[in-house]
């Protein structure tokens, strides 16, 4: 670790710095040397004189720092001299810069500053563009100001050489005043200054800017700041539409002010003032004029303004964000505090300790015990949340009210002189005593003044909205007790001036270059004593430790509430831009969670991208995502995410990885916050039903082809290879099983017959390809075809396939007269293609909530591969997985069957015949006999639903079908009524309620298949309902409702009138469900909500 330097200030202008290979303080040399404040960089420490003069103090460096001065000497040939000095009226001076626009002779070079000294005499420049010249350096063009060569030719009529003199720099590691260069535009007497900007995105010199603040306000900028030429060259005044009274620059390109009246410059909040804002990289701190401290989320170059404001423990006089953003303080008791655990991933750190260096032959921290006064050893250290004193101090009841207070002078009380001296009709201001809220009198809220549009519109200013932290205080401050208000804090008090033996007592830090992060291994921070934590405890101590161990012991005894703290992952994707030009944009990306006091958790989720060289960002709340679906998107590893804004507009945020592992990474903790955000348990329980785009879907651990779920919360799922399988409710990751998946992926070889060579692979221009997909759209070869996704592998080679339907020939072909025609198993005299199926197996395991029984664990009804119907005896609650199958005989294969109230069977055959299964009782649980239903006029059923009292079903084209006249004593219905196309699957509930996969969504055509709907307005009186609610999109397969078993309570009803009224309402009947839907993707991603 390299030695950098950290930099305090006393209250008496004491400048002192601490090495990080030291344990020692050492002043500075100059002891008669008072500054206000400092401001460090890498390398660097500015700081503001009592005589408003700058000051600068380099670190000694191996590398001298050298400045190169130069001048040119021009001449002029003429027939009677030569070349000589004399000029014509209209060329440059005799010695001028390269331009030859302005004059520079010899004596006219002076040092910038007693910091300077020459190297030696000048000299002249031996080399022509940095090669030897053997001419004396003399450099020949036709004319001023033609291009200059070292080759003197025959119109050669000018020439120039260069001088050079370096001088160097001689105050490293002292402090050097910085020279008012013109007096007319030096800036007035300075009260703040800062440095930042070396690790701005658009530099590549690395150096630091230095910015400054007058006491009228202005901001002023030092211009010329370069390595070789460390204190700049002038000031140039920065227009700002406010009077500014302290900055804070970060390493970055991110500039926050604080005005003359308190208001942060990005805020204004009348009742809550900032006294100082600092901020790093990515963090952005502020203290309060009652001292407390706060952060800001979210802060970085494409959201400059943050996103919201957390309260941290501790009450501190100022804060300091060095690198790394590590976090500096001065506290109450002047004593110096530093950040711990403040990282990449947690910015705002886990609690405060004190910096413990030595002092003479002593430790310098927090504690002052030889200092302490009765004041001091009286304070209590309070164990309430930090916006709960706001303005609550009192005189200890040893100190009499009237009696006076010595006076510490502070590096900012000029500050506040200014500010008392504007307001003369104020009365006078009391020194630091502090008085009882009791006897002060509400401040009126302060006048905000908006920036007219006019003097702001070209400015590069913007606003950041304080009022979630005004309102937090003004909540906590009038819920607070007479009790608690009354509780004193530490008043400064020392009756006799500090001499240097008694340590310094501090006003001010800079950790700009002090380079440490939470890892390092620095002496000085070595947690020593009572530490100051994130439970809110204020950093004032007392020096009685007997005192102290009993109210520690006290605090033990009651419940602490715990400050807000940060956590942050960062990370880098892909983002599916959807507008025009629409690509891939390669994107940073940060999950941002808080935890609050009370345990509760809020996160945000940050896209930044940069358009045009504009970074913006996009912002999605982690408690409005509705779900995380994992898609496929060009090849990407990609999962895309709804919000319920975005699911109405079809418009889902798409993201893609680089890696599958990244992937999951991603979507399993984003899946974990939004479900520490709802409350949401490990386990799928019912929870109340919202319209389709506000339902939040959940992913659960597994692979299946297709679920089903009963009143009872029984869930069973069969996998691609007829595995049927059982949820098992896991308490915790522990209980997960392993769960295998075996699928089969084909590929077709097609052939043509001609009269030459009979059936071959040559096909017509217009023939589909000789190696594809069953639908001959896609060319597909054994080579080229792989697993559905990476978390499959093969576990067979290609064999041509027998069992396929129509039958085959003994080598596995199917006939037919022409593509796309039906096939058929044997050839005939009018069969000019053919066709055979390759199949290949893949697997995949994977440790999932399900458990395998072989054939055990299947739904109560279930119809085999080959399309035998089969019964499952003994399933209850207590043993899901049923005992024993019974086979229920039928004429023919079947392809669906769905079981509904009132032990309704009805079932599909594989022709399309619909059939229902008479007396099914608890006694008889196979039936006795089927009924066969007619199926509607020139339709062929796939699939079927059985509700409470409806039955609906689908058919080959995608229409979905209403029986009409189900009765208890007609079961059988009487009719099929036509609800609506565009269904590709249904599921009806145990109430009823009806929910589809459409096919697209109305207006949308760009909407990929599988969209999850329900009907809205299904009741009693009207079990067909009315219309459709849309929700989520993007490739679903297979959704149930059948988990649904209880109603909601009638109360609360929604007002008519509202939005989503007629949902709201018609949602009554169907609450308390849990909805469960399988992905129509390769890796059969299992969601419920």
């Amino acid at each position: 670790m390299p030695i950098t330097l950290l930099w305090a200030v006393d209250v008496y202008g004491r400048v002192y710095s601490l090495s990080t290979a030291s344990e020692r303080w050492e002043r500075a040399d100059d002891t008669l040397l008072e500054l206000k404040r400092v401001s460090a960089g890498k390398g660097r420490c500015w700081g503001i004189g009592c005589d408003h003069h700058v000051y600068l103090n380099i670190m000694p460096s191996e590398t001298p720092i050298r400045y190169r001065e130069e001048t040119y000497e021009n001449q002029r040939w003429n027939p009677v001299d030569g070349f000589t000095d004399v000029l014509l009226p209209t060329d440059r001076w005799p010695w001028s810069d390269v331009t030859g626009l302005n004059p520079q002779p010899l004596h006219s070079f002076q040092l910038p500053s007693r910091s300077w000294e020459w190297e030696g005499d000048w000299y002249v420049d031996q080399s022509c563009s940095g090669e030897p010249s053997e001419t004396g350096s003399w450099e020949y063009a036709v004319d001023f100001p033609a291009n200059f060569s070292p080759d003197k030719k025959w119109n050669s009529c000018v020439r120039r050489r260069r001088w050079i003199r370096y001088r160097r720099y001689v105050a490293p590691g002292s402090w050097a005043k910085i020279p008012l260069e013109n007096i007319r535009k030096t800036p007035l007497p300075l009260c703040d200054i800062c440095c930042g900007g070396w690790e701005m995105s658009d530099q590549s010199g690395r150096y630091p800017y230095l910015w400054g603040v007058s006491q009228q306000g202005q901001v002023w900028f030092r211009e010329g700041i370069h390595p070789r030429v460390p204190e700049g060259i002038s000031w140039e005044e920065v227009d700002v539409p406010k009077e500014v009274a302290q900055l804070s620059a970060g390493p970055g390109d991110l500039l926050w002010a604080v005005l003359w009246d308190g208001n942060s410059w990005f805020g204004l909040a009348s009742a809550w003032t900032a006294r100082l804002a600092h901020h790093g990289l990515n963090v952005v701190w502020v203290v309060t004029k009652d001292y407390k401290v706060w952060f800001r989320r979210g802060v970085n170059s494409h959201n400059p303004c943050g996103s919201g404001w957390i309260s941290i423990g501790g009450e501190m006089m100022m804060v300091n964000v060095g690198l790394n953003d590590q976090v500096w303080a001065v506290g109450e008791d002047r004593g110096l505090y530093f950040r711990l655990g403040v990282t990449p991933f947690e910015p705002s750190g886990n609690g405060w300790i004190p910096i413990s260096a030595q002092w003479g032959n002593k430790k310098v921290g927090s504690q002052r015990d030889d200092q302490q006064t009765e004041a001091s050893q009286g304070s209590v250290v309070s164990c309430t949340d930090s916006d709960s004193e706001l303005g609550s101090n009192t005189l200890t009841k040893d100190t009499p009210q009237n009696a006076p207070r010595p006076f510490i002078p502070a590096s900012d009380s000029f500050i506040n002189s200014l500010v008392s001296d504007r307001d003369k009709t104020s009365a006078a201001q009391p020194s630091i005593l502090e008085v009882s809220q009791e006897d002060t009198p509400d401040p009126s809220p302060a006048p905000v003044l908006l920036t007219p549009d006019d003097a702001s519109r070209d400015l590069p200013w913007s606003n950041v909205d304080l009022e979630g932290a005004e309102a937090a205080r003004s909540a906590q401050a009038a819920g607070s007790s007479l009790e608690d208000s009354s509780k004193s804090v530490l008043a400064l008090e020392n009756p006799q001036r500090e001499g240097e033996e008694d340590g310094p007592v501090w006003a001010w830090i800079s950790g700009g270059g002090c380079d440490v992060d939470a890892e390092s291994k620095v002496s000085w921070l070595s947690p020593t004593g009572v530490l100051t934590s994130s439970f809110s405890l204020t950093p004032v101590q007392s020096a009685a430790w007997s005192e102290e161990h009993e109210r520690r012991e006290a605090t033990k005894r009651k419940p602490l509430e715990r400050s807000h703290s940060i956590w942050v992952r960062k990370g880098t994707l892909r983002w599916w831009r959807d507008w025009k030009p629409q690509r891939w944009v390669d994107v940073s990306v940060a999950l941002e969670q808080s935890t609050k006091p009370d345990g509760k958790k809020d996160s945000i989720f940050f896209v930044y991208y940069t358009q045009y060289d504009e970074k913006k960002y996009l912002q999605v709340f982690i408690n409005e995502i509705t779900a995380l679906v994992p898609v496929i998107r060009d090849c990407y590893y990609a999962f895309a995410v709804y919000t319920a804004q975005r699911t109405k507009q079809r418009w889902p945020l798409v993201l893609a990885a680089q890696t599958e592992k990244d992937l999951n990474d991603w979507v399993s903790l984003l899946s974990e916050c939004c479900c520490e955000c709802r409350g949401i348990s490990s386990s799928p329980i019912p929870g109340n039903c919202h319209p389709c785009d506000l339902m939040f879907w959940r992913q659960v651990p597994g692979h299946l082809r297709c679920v089903e779920s009963n009143s009872l919360g029984l869930v069973w799922g069969v996998g691609w290879d007829g595995t049927a399988w059982v949820y098992s409710l896991p308490e915790d990751a522990a209980e997960m099983h392993q769960q295998t998946d075996v699928r089969n992926v084909y590929v077709y070889e097609n052939q043509r017959w001609n009269p030459m060579t009979g059936y071959t692979d040559k096909g017509l221009p217009t023939d589909r390809p000789m190696w594809s997909d069953e639908s001959g759209l896609k060319e597909c070869t054994k080579s080229t075809t792989h697993p559905p996704s990476p978390q499959w592998s093969w576990v067979s080679e290609w064999a041509v396939d027998y069992n396929v339907p129509g039958g085959t020939d003994k080598e596995g072909w199917q006939y037919a007269a022409d593509f796309p025609v039906t096939f058929h198993g044997h050839k005939t005299m009018k069969d000019f293609v053919r066709r055979r199926r390759w199949i290949r197996k893949c697997k995949i395991v994977l440790r999932a909530p399900w458990q395998q029984s072989r054939v055990e664990h299947v739904p109560l009804w279930a119809i085999s591969e080959k399309g035998d119907v089969l019964c499952r005896l003994g399933v209850s609650p207590q043993n899901p997985a049923g005992s024993s199958w019974l086979h229920v005989g039928t004429d023919q294969p079947f392809k669906s069957v769905s079981i509904g109230g009132a032990n309704q069977v009805w079932a599909i055959a594989k022709d399309g015949s619909v059939f229902y299964r008479g007396s099914v009782s608890p006694q008889n649980p196979a039936g006795e006999c089927w009924y066969h239903i007619p199926s509607p006029p020139r339709q062929t059923l796939k699939q079927l639903s059985v509700g409470r009292t409806s039955v609906f079903a689908v058919d080959e084209n995608s229409n979905l079908w209403y029986r009409q006249g189900l009765t208890p004593s007609y079961p059988q219905g009487s009719a099929w009524e036509l609800i609506s196309n565009n269904v590709s699957k249904v599921s009806v509930g145990p109430l009823d309620q009806v929910w589809t996969i459409a096919e697209g969504v109305p207006g949308f055509p760009l909407e990929s298949p599988g969209a999850i709907c329900h009907r809205v307005g299904v009741g009693p009186m009207q079990p067909k309902g009315h219309s459709w609610d849309f929700g989520i999109g993007g490739g679903w397969e297979h959704i149930t409702i059948r988990g649904n078993s209880a109603e909601a309570p009638r109360t609360n009803p929604v007002p008519s009138g509202s939005p989503r009224s007629q949902d709201l309402s018609a949602s009554r009947i169907w609450t308390m469900a849990v909805l469960w839907v399988c992905s129509r993707l390769p890796s059969g991603f299992i969601f419920y909500t």
